[in-house]
């Protein structure tokens, strides 16, 4: 609640003209009673005809005003409160954006859709319709009521015994539903969460055939949902027509009582009328209670959701004296590095250094650390021990946005943005948007020739996630990304997994041209690493073998026993 305070402080003056507009416009609605009563008294009853021209062109210039008001009231408002939202959507997004991996190894895209989508929208709809009529349902409420005592105290004090019950009502209302929806904010994340993975995967649920059993999960957390919100309109139909009734018993307890002063004429008719306009003013914002009520405690519940991701903090933050930009050359070293994830000991005492324009290569079996090692590099994650270091320097010593700005990665799970080849390509690009550096690339990566022959070349949109495109499209996109970012560090993941041994073999011949820079190359085919100056063999995160292709030939060892298998023993290709 304080992150919407300090926006509502921000906005203080748009909200200000917005509540003065309001107070004008409740100030004319005051009259509409004390008018409606004269005319009843003066021009009815007594038969003034000229004080009926005089009233009613006064209330037509009210209604004018009120108006006029209504809308300047309803303007700021809703600008207010768009800016408002506006700037919380977008620190939620930019906090995400600051967390560490270790938050997302955690949290599902759905659930953080709906704290940035539907949480964000409820608030909104709270600061603009829900505050807006919690001010102009109390200032109502305060003004028509002394205005009643003013009148009748008898009269007001007979009304005002429904207003405790009310009172009660609206509170109990307002527990009950805030619970309640709070559950359903959580159900509808994981629901949003199914669906959306569902849809992203829908080509896999169809290959394997289990659209019944997705339909089936589905319904599980849609007949979850479906509950929850039975539950909620069951509370309303147990608080609310409690609450219509008190309401609508109120006017029937004027009339009654106001008709009897009237006979024994201690009050006009004139005045009856006017009292009972202000009594439905007061009436007005008590029947408001509960859907104001429900509107809060939304936005109550939203807020504490939004809040639990504001909690979350990344555990890669910058050193306060970190090195903000400078030129290096690209000399990497692992001192004795060991990393701890959920209680399992990812690497152990790990050392290895990569000398500027060399390549080494990192094989082992899944899980056996490698794309660790690239993940502590780029500091996606922190050491549990030792020290990674480049040029002698830490990482941990530069600033994260200089550090991952010399480093160029091709992920291992590719992933591309539903926008055009050209844009995905240059997406980590330094430089300008220059054609030779888009061109250069992709021939390096052998994915010039496939573009030029889709429909618009480099300005074809591609679909979310790369669909459309083969696997191997997708990895040659990949690699020209990386390329194109020129980078003084080059590392691959197993980036070649879905290429032929041809595209493989001239995608290699290129990037073993590239001068100047650190090359590291994670992968599990022979094929890929052979010609590495260095070759580093992992299992269960140590580093079992080292050495040159030809040297771990030799050793008989791990590496030897991965090649027979992919080689079927060709001893020649060991020459």
């Amino acid at each position: 609640m304080k992150r919407l305070l300090k926006y509502l402080k921000e906005n203080k003056w748009i909200y200000g003209f917005g509540v003065l507009a309001m107070g004008f416009g409740i100030f004319m609605d005051m009259f509409n009673p004390i008018i409606t009563g004269r005319i009843i008294d003066e021009v009815i009853v007594a038969g003034d005809k000229e004080a009926f021209k005089h009233l009613s062109m006064l209330l037509i210039a009210i209604t004018i005003g009120r108006a006029l008001m209504g809308y300047a009231k309803e303007m700021f408002f809703d600008f207010g409160s768009v800016r408002m939202i506006t700037s919380l959507r977008q620190e939620i997004f930019d906090h995400i954006q600051s967390l560490s991996y270790s938050f997302f190894d955690s949290k599902n895209t759905g659930e953080l859709m709906t704290r940035i989508k539907e949480d964000a929208d409820k608030i909104w709809h709270a600061t603009s319709f829900g505050v807006m009529l919690v001010l102009e349902s109390f200032i109502t409420l305060v003004i028509a009521t002394i205005l009643m005592i003013r009148i009748s105290l008898s009269l007001s004090i007979i009304a005002f015994i429904t207003l405790p019950i009310l009172a009660y009502l609206a509170i109990k209302l307002e527990r009950s539903i805030g619970e309640t929806y709070e559950r359903i904010s959580e159900q509808n994340a994981e629901m949003n969460s199914t669906a959306q993975e569902n849809i992203a995967g829908v080509r896999l649920v169809k290959a394997f055939a289990r659209e019944k059993y997705e339909i089936n999960k589905f319904l599980k957390k849609n007949q979850g949902y479906y509950d929850l919100n039975f539950k909620q309109a069951k509370i309303w139909s147990i608080f609310y027509p409690r609450i219509e009734f008190i309401s609508n018993i109120l006017p029937v307890l004027v009339i009654a009582f106001g008709g009897s002063l009237v006979i024994g004429e201690r009050l006009t008719i004139g005045t009856l009328v006017m009292f009972s306009g202000y009594t439905q003013m007061v009436m007005w914002p008590m029947r408001n209670i509960g859907w104001l009520s429900n509107v809060i405690a939304e936005a109550i519940a939203s807020s504490k959701r939004i809040d639990t991701v504001f909690a979350c903090e990344s555990d890669i933050v910058n050193n306060p004296n970190a090195l903000k930009q400078g030129d290096i050359k690209g000399r990497v070293e692992f001192k004795h590095v060991g990393l701890d994830l959920n209680g399992r000991k990812v690497l152990d005492d790990v050392s290895f250094s990569v000398e500027p324009n060399t390549t080494l290569a990192i094989m082992g079996a899944t899980g056996s650390g490698k794309s660790s090692i690239i993940n502590l590099l780029t500091r996606f994650y922190d050491t549990s021990s030792g020290q990674v270091l480049i040029d002698g320097v830490n990482v941990k010593d530069y600033e994260l946005r200089n550090l991952r700005s010399h480093i160029s990665v091709v992920m291992q799970e590719v992933f591309l943005f539903s926008d055009t080849i050209e844009e995905n390509i240059l997406f980590g690009a330094k430089n300008t948007r220059q054609e030779d550096i888009l061109t250069k690339s992709s021939v390096s990566a052998q994915a010039h020739e496939f573009i030029e022959r889709m429909d618009e070349s480099y300005s074809t949109i591609i679909g979310e996630r790369g669909i459309g495109l083969s696997g191997g499209q997708k990895q040659r996109i990949s690699i020209a990304r990386a390329l194109a970012k020129d980078a003084e560090i080059l590392v691959f993941d197993d980036s070649t997994s879905a290429l032929d041994m041809e595209t493989e073999l001239r995608i290699q011949k290129e990037i073993k041209q590239l001068t100047n820079r650190t090359k590291i190359i994670v992968a599990h085919r022979i094929s890929a690493v052979k010609e590495a100056d260095e070759i580093l063999v992992l299992e269960e995160g140590k580093i079992v073998e080292r050495g040159t292709h030809h040297e771990l030939l030799k050793l008989q060892g791990r590496y030897h026993d991965t090649f027979m298998e992919q080689y079927e023993g060709e001893v020649a290709y060991a020459n």
